[in-house]
C-alpha cells in the first residue's frame, strides 16, 4: 500500500480485474475499492463499487469520488485476432490517454498497468526485458504504445509519479473462459490433438502469482518498473497437456495433424466466411497455436520474487476451487 485509501481497477470486471480486487480485498489493502468496466464483472467481490464508464471515452475526475487514488489499469481489446486492427488502437491506446489524464486531474502518483508479451512478437529463441520489441500483430503493437504514453505520465512528474508495467504471459485460473479452460475442455472429452507440434512453447501463469507479482513489484517503488510475468521454466504445449492429464486424470492425448494440413483447413474456413457461412477459423489464429512465446520472467527472478505455484500445484488449486466442474 502507497498511503492512498482508495484503488481504482479500470477494467476491474474483467478475468485478472476481478482476481486482483478479490486479492485487494482480502488484504484490506484499502478502504475503497472501485471497478471501472463496461461489462458485467467476472464474479462479484463484496465491498467493490462497480461502475460503468466506457475508456474510450474521457474519464470524469469526479467518477470515482475524486482525489487521488492507486490505479490498476488493466483495460483492453485484448482477444487476436479477433477484431479489425483499428479497434486495438482505438480502444487501448484511448484508454492509456484517459487513464493518465484521469491519474493527473486526480493527482494519483501510483499507476500499474498491463501490456502482453506480445509486444515481442512470436519467438522460439529466448527472450526477456532486454530483448528487442517486435510485435506482430496491431493488439501487440497497441500495446507497445501503450507503454509509452504511461511512461510519458511518469515523465512529466518524475520524481513524485510511479508507473509499474507488467507484461503477462498466457495466464489461466478459475473463470478465465480462455486458451487454458478451452484445453481441459478438450482434454477431459479426449478431442485434443496436437497442432503442428508438440514441443511449441507457451509462456503461461497462474492468476493468483501473476496478482502476487503485480503487488510484490510495485512496493519496490522505483520510477519504473518494467516485467514480464511468466513461469521460468517455459512450458511446451505436451508439458501443459501432461500437468492437466497428471492432475484430473485425463487420456494423455497423442495424435498430431501436420501444420501444412491445419492451414489448408484453415482457408477452407475463410472461404466458408467469405461466402457468409460465419465462422472463427483462420489461418492467422492457426500460426498463434504454431508459433512459440520463448518469454524469459528475468526482472522478476533477479527481484526474488517467490512464486506460489509451478504449473501442476497451479492447476491442482484451481481444480480445487472449482464448484461446477473441473477447470471452471
Amino acid at each position: 500500500m502507497t498511503g492512498t485509501v482508495k484503488a481504482i481497477v479500470f477494467g476491474g470486471a474483467g478475468f485478472i480485474g476481478s482476481h486482483l480486487l478479490a486479492r485487494l480485498k482480502k488484504d484490506s489493502s484499502y478502504t475503497e475499492l472501485y471497478s471501472v468496466d463496461i461489462a458485467k464483472p467476472r464474479f462479484e467481490v463484496p465491498g467493490v463499487r462497480y461502475l460503468i464508464h466506457d475508456l474510450r471515452e474521457p474519464i470524469p475526475a469526479e467518477l470515482c469520488g475524486g482525489g487521488p487514488a492507486d490505479i490498476f489499469n488493466l483495460a483492453a481489446v485484448h482477444t487476436t485476432p479477433g477484431h479489425e486492427d483499428w479497434e486495438y488502437y482505438w480502444t487501448n491506446l484511448n484508454g492509456a490517454t484517459h487513464v493518465c489524464r484521469f491519474a493527473t486531474a486526480t493527482g494519483s502518483d501510483n499507476v500499474v498497468f498491463t501490456s502482453s508479451i506480445s509486444v515481442y512478437g512470436p519467438c522460439e529463441q529466448a527472450k526477456d526485458e532486454d530483448s528487442a520489441l517486435e510485435p506482430n500483430s496491431a493488439y501487440g503493437r497497441s500495446k507497445l504504445l501503450s507503454e509509452k504514453v504511461h511512461r510519458l505520465w511518469q515523465e512529466e512528474d518524475a520524481d513524485r509519479r510511479r508507473i509499474t508495467v507488467v507484461r503477462p504471459a498466457v495466464i489461466y485460473g478459475q473463470y478465465e473462459r480462455g486458451n487454458f479452460t478451452r484445453l481441459a475442455r478438450l482434454l477431459a472429452k479426449g478431442r485434443f490433438v496436437y497442432p503442428g507440434r508438440r514441443d511449441t512453447i507457451k509462456a503461461c501463469g497462474y492468476v493468483e502469482d501473476l496478482i502476487s507479482s503485480i503487488l510484490f513489484m510495485r512496493q519496490r517503488n522505483s520510477a519504473v518498473v518494467t516485467y514480464n510475468f511468466a513461469y521460468p521454466d517455459r512450458y511446451t504445449t505436451e508439458q501443459i497437456c501432461a500437468a492437466f492429464c497428471a492432475i484430473a486424470g485425463y487420456k494423455t492425448p497423442k495424435l498430431l495433424i501436420p501444420s501444412w494440413f491445419m492451414m489448408l483447413g484453415a482457408f477452407g474456413f475463410e472461404v466458408l466466411n467469405a461466402l457468409g457461412y460465419r465462422n472463427t477459423v483462420n489461418r492467422p489464429r492457426i500460426a498463434k497455436l504454431l508459433n512459440s512465446t520463448n518469454i524469459v520472467p528475468k526482472r522478476l527472478v533477479e527481484a526474488g520474487f517467490p512464486y506460489g505455484f509451478d504449473i501442476k500445484s497451479s492447476l491442482q488449486n484451481w481444480r480445487e476451487k472449482s464448484t461446477v466442474t473441473d477447470f471452471d
